[in-house]
């Protein structure tokens, strides 16, 4: 009986230790996905800036959406493309700088998403999408770019965008 209680702590300790040496791992691999999802991020804003187009798509899955500040931006990757490049090849496409970062990765660590306060052209902007694992490579399959409106300011900007709203609507 003495050996069996014996037995049984000790299959507990071990359990116990296992269980903390399995979550210090998969804290350790969330890190690691968060650092390599952040690097993926920035560089892929850091090409836009450059203008440097293959290195800029070469961060997004082949099928990646990119939605954009207009109603009407709505573009799967092969479209944004042809919207991008005469913008990329006149040497000036966009900057954006992360100045905050939130990243969440999925429980099987394949899938991850994002959200990002920019310093753009356009002032603050909001970005937020979606990375998946491709191979060994975190890749952008869906972003969405937002500019940030005040609370104070909206009554004025909903005014300004009324009447091309109203157009957009009407073909939808």
């Amino acid at each position: 009986m003495k050996k069996l209680v014996l037995f049984i702590v000790l299959v507990a300790c071990i359990s116990c230790n296992t269980e903390k040496a399995r979550q210090k791992v998969e804290e350790f691999r969330i890190a690691q996905s968060k650092t390599a999802i952040n690097s993926v991020l920035d560089a892929w804003h850091k090409a836009a800036a450059d203008a440097k187009f293959d290195a800029y798509f070469s961060k997004m899955t082949d099928d990646a959406i990119f939605i954009g500040t207009d109603a009407t931006e709505n573009w799967k990757n092969a479209e944004f493309k042809a919207f991008s490049k005469p913008y990329f090849d006149k040497g000036k496409a966009w900057s954006f700088t992360a100045l905050e970062r939130n990243v969440f990765v999925s429980e099987y660590g394949d899938i991850a998403w994002f959200d990002e306060l920019l310093d753009t052209q356009m002032e603050l902007c909001r970005g937020s999408g979606v990375v998946k694992k491709v191979g060994d490579e975190w890749k952008i399959a869906h972003y969405v770019l937002s500019i940030a409106v005040p609370n104070d300011n909206v009554k004025e900007v909903v005014a300004l965008k009324k009447q091309n709203d109203s157009i957009v609507k009407s073909k939808l």
